[in-house]
């Protein structure tokens, strides 16, 4: 019973992040397409954003967690 508890706040956790780093990558992504001369710097956040939001993704389908589910 406890694990099932502990089970779906984690599981919540992951979904905040998720929804959290889809929004910062959509964001820098936004900024870098409308830059004129976007900084090096700039775009390798957008790859870093990226990269971050595609392994919650992962993690979740690893876990069969879905949006659906909350």
């Amino acid at each position: 019973m406890r694990r099932k508890k502990y089970k779906k706040i984690a599981d919540q956790a992951l979904l905040d992040a998720i929804f959290d780093a889809e929004r910062e990558w959509k964001h820098l992504r936004r900024i870098v397409e409308n830059s004129i001369d976007p900084m090096l710097e700039t775009e390798q956040h957008v790859k870093l954003a990226e990269a971050k939001y595609m392994f919650l993704l992962k993690e979740a389908k690893r876990r069969k967690v879905s949006v659906l589910q909350y």
